[in-house]
C-alpha cells in the first residue's frame, strides 16, 4: 500500500483531515470552473470593467427661480483618463505614467463646464495605453467588456467611456479622438458619438497624443443628450435659421463595408424621402474627387492598378495621419519614454517604438496635406452638404486574438477614420441596428465649423432612421434567382460582352443582370458581370459575383483572379493572396496570378 493511502487509513477518524481534503477539492473545482468560463463565455465584471477610478463630482447649484434649470440637470457622465481632475493623477492608461506624475492641481475646464451646467461626474474610465490602439484592450488595467457583444472588443482608445455609456452606467461620457478613438468605439458598442471640428473644444488640461489630430469628443445613447452636451461644450446658440441639407454618399467607401447597402445607404435614403428640407441625395466616387484636390498627397501614393486609384488615396491619407501622429507623439513624449522605459502591452509597445524611431523631417508637407484636405471638404460640401460614409469597414474582432488585428483591418478602418482626423472636420456616428449580431453604424461628416448643423441633423433625422432600420431588418432577404430560357440568356450575355468591349460598363452590367435573372446557375454570367463591376470600381459587388461564380464552378480561374483583384482593392490582402494562389493551382503558368501574388506579399512585408 502506498504511503498516502496508509496515512489516510491511519487518520480516517480525524475530522481535520476530511476538512482539509474537502477544502482542497473545492479549490480544484472552483479553479477548473473559472478556467472553463474564461475559455468559454467572457466573465461579466462589475461595471463592465469601464472605470479606473470611481468618485463623484457634484454639479453646481441650480440658479434661483425664475431662472431656467441648468441644461444638463439630472445627467451623469464619466471622463477618459486623460482629463485632469483635481487631487487625482491623470493616468494616460498606464501605471508607469501614473507613478511618475503628480496629482492634478485643477480640474480641466471642459469637465468644469459640464458641472456648471448641471451634470454630475462619477469617475474616470479605462483607455488604451498612452492613447495608442483601436481595440480597447489594456494589458495593465484590464479590457472593458463590450456590453452589446461581450466576446468582442469594444474599440479604443476611448474604450471605457464608450462602455460606460453602452452599459447604461452614465448618460454620456467624454473621450478624445486622434485616429478614430471615439468613432471606432462608438461603432463597436452601437452608440452615438461626436467628434467636433478640430480646435473648437479646448484641451488645456487634457493629455495629448498628437495635438494636430486630437479632439475632445463625447458619447451618448440618445441623440437628444448628444445634442444637449454639444450645445454646452460648443457654446452654441439655441436658435438658428433652418438650412437645406444635401446628403452625398461616398459610394467607393461603402465598397469597403461588409454590411449590405440595404441596411445602410438604403435606410438613410428612405429616411429622408418624406422629410422636409432635404434635397435629393447625390452619389459620388469620393476617392477620385480627392485625387484631384490634394496634390501634396502624391508622394504618399503607391502606384496601384488603374481600377484601384480611388481607394489608394485613402491609404495615402491614412499614412499621413499615422505619420503625423507618430511625429507629434515623439516630440511630446520621447524624453519620458526613454527615461522611464514604461512597461507596455505588446500591441501598444509596437506603436510607441515606431513613433520613437520615426525620423520624418518634412512636417510642412504633412500640415499642407491637412490644409488641402480641409479645403477639399469645404469645396465639396459648401454650406449645406453632408458626406455619408461607413464608420468602420469590418465588425469588431474577437477579444484576445493571439495574432492581434491584421494590417488589412487597420488599413480599412484608417481609410475611413483618416478623413475627419486629417481634415479636422466634424463627424457624428449614428447606430443603425445590427448585422450578424454585431452593431453597425454610419458616419455623417460636414465641413469644419458646422458642428451645430451636424448635431441638429442627427436629431432631425433619427426617428425616421429608426423606422427604416426596423423595416430593413424585417424585410431583408436574399436575392432569388429565376431560371429561364437558355437561348435568351445567352443572347443577353453576348450583348453584355459587346457592351463591355465598347467600354460601356453600366450597360454591360445591365445585360449580364438580365441574363442572370433568366438563368441563375451559369457561372460565366456572374464572372463577366464581376469584370464590369471592377471597371466601375464596385469592388464589393465584384467580390460577391465572383464568389457566386466559384460556388457554381470551382475551376473558374477568371473568377479567382477577379475576386483577388476586388479583394486587393478592398484592402483584404490575405484573402486576395489566397485567390491568386488558387488560380495558380488551377493554372500554374498564369502570369497575372503570379505577379499579383508577389506584389501583395511584398506589400504586406
Amino acid at each position: 500500500m502506498s504511503k498516502p493511502l496508509k496515512f489516510m487509513q491511519s487518520n480516517a477518524s480525524n475530522p481535520k483531515l476530511w476538512i482539509l481534503i474537502g477544502v482542497s477539492v473545492a479549490g480544484i473545482v472552483i479553479y477548473a470552473e473559472t478556467r472553463r468560463r474564461r475559455n468559454g463565455k467572457v466573465l461579466q465584471r462589475e461595471d463592465f470593467g469601464a472605470f479606473v477610478h470611481r468618485f463623484e463630482l457634484k454639479p453646481f447649484p441650480q440658479p434661483p427661480p425664475p431662472a431656467a434649470r441648468l441644461p444638463l440637470t439630472g445627467l451623469t457622465f464619466a471622463v477618459k483618463d486623460v482629463f485632469d481632475v483635481k487631487d487625482y493623477v491623470t493616468g494616460f492608461g498606464n501605471p508607469d505614467w501614473k507613478r511618475t506624475h503628480d496629482v492634478a492641481e485643477k480640474t480641466d475646464g471642459v469637465v468644469t463646464l459640464l458641472l456648471m451646467n448641471g451634470a454630475a461626474c462619477v469617475g474616470k474610465t479605462i483607455m488604451d495605453e498612452l492613447g495608442f490602439g483601436i481595440t480597447g484592450e489594456n494589458k495593465q488595467y484590464g479590457t472593458p467588456t463590450n456590453p452589446k457583444i461581450p466576446s468582442f472588443v469594444c474599440g479604443g482608445s476611448s474604450s471605457g467611456s464608450a462602455v460606460a455609456v453602452a452599459g447604461e452606467l452614465v448618460d454620456f461620457a467624454l473621450g478624445t479622438d486622434t485616429v478614430g478613438c471615439i468613432r471606432i468605439s462608438a461603432s463597436f458598442c452601437g452608440i452615438f458619438a461626436f467628434r467636433p471640428s478640430h480646435g473648437v473644444v479646448p484641451m488645456n488640461r487634457v493629455l495629448s497624443n498628437s495635438p494636430s489630430l486630437d479632439t475632445v469628443g463625447w458619447f451618448a445613447r440618445d441623440p437628444s443628450v448628444l445634442h444637449r452636451v454639444g450645445h454646452v461644450l460648443l457654446k452654441l446658440n439655441s436658435v438658428e435659421p433652418r438650412r437645406m441639407r444635401r446628403l452625398v454618399f461616398a459610394d467607393d467607401l461603402f465598397q469597403l463595408s461588409k454590411v449590405p447597402l440595404q441596411k445602410t445607404v438604403h435606410v438613410v435614403k428612405k429616411a429622408i424621402e418624406n422629410l422636409s428640407g432635404y434635397q435629393s441625395p447625390k452619389h459620388m466616387n469620393f476617392g477620385q474627387y480627392l485625387v484631384s484636390k490634394i496634390p501634396s498627397l502624391k508622394e504618399f501614393l503607391q502606384q496601384p492598378p488603374n481600377s484601384q486609384k480611388g481607394i489608394s488615396i485613402f491609404k495615402a491619407l491614412s499614412s499621413v495621419m499615422i505619420l503625423l501622429q507618430r511625429c507629434e507623439f515623439k516630440i511630446n513624449h520621447e524624453e519620458w519614454i526613454k527615461s522611464v522605459k514604461p512597461k507596455l502591452g505588446s500591441n501598444v509597445s509596437e506603436d510607441v517604438l515606431a513613433a520613437i524611431k520615426t525620423s520624418y523631417d518634412d512636417m510642412k508637407t504633412l500640415y499642407k496635406v491637412r490644409t488641402e484636405t480641409r479645403l477639399a471638404l469645404q469645396s465639396l460640401l459648401k454650406d449645406d452638404g453632408i458626406l455619408v460614409i461607413p464608420t468602420t469597414a469590418d465588425p469588431p474582432p474577437k477579444l484576445s486574438t493571439k495574432k492581434g488585428i491584421s494590417s488589412e483591418f487597420r488599413d480599412r478602418i484608417f481609410a475611413l477614420s483618416s478623413i475627419s482626423s486629417v481634415s479636422g472636420c466634424c463627424e457624428v456616428v449614428v447606430p443603425l441596428g445590427r448585422q450578424d449580431d454585431c452593431p453597425i453604424s454610419i458616419s455623417l461628416l460636414t465641413f469644419h465649423g458646422a458642428d451645430k448643423f451636424l448635431l441638429d441633423t442627427v436629431v432631425d433625422i433619427f426617428s425616421a432612421l429608426q423606422e427604416q432600420v426596423s423595416i430593413a431588418s424585417n424585410s431583408l432577404s436574399p436575392f432569388a434567382d429565376t431560371n429561364g430560357d437558355m437561348d435568351a440568356s445567352e443572347l443577353l450575355k453576348e450583348k453584355g460582352n459587346a457592351a463591355f468591349k465598347g467600354r460601356q460598363w453600366n450597360k454591360a452590367v445591365n445585360y449580364y443582370t438580365e441574363a442572370i435573372k433568366l438563368n441563375g446557375t451559369n457561372a460565366t454570367y456572374y464572372c463577366n458581370r464581376a469584370a464590369a463591376y471592377l471597371e466601375l470600381g464596385c469592388f464589393q459587388q465584384a467580390e460577391d459575383d465572383c464568389s457566386k461564380a466559384i460556388l457554381l464552378d470551382k475551376k473558374n480561374v477568371k473568377a479567382y483572379l477577379r475576386r483577388g483583384t476586388a479583394r486587393e482593392s478592398l484592402l483584404l490582402y490575405q484573402e486576395a493572396i489566397k485567390d491568386f494562389k488558387h488560380a495558380l493551382v488551377l493554372e500554374p503558368q498564369n502570369k497575372v496570378a503570379n505577379l499579383a501574388e508577389k506584389r501583395l506579399r511584398k506589400l504586406i512585408s
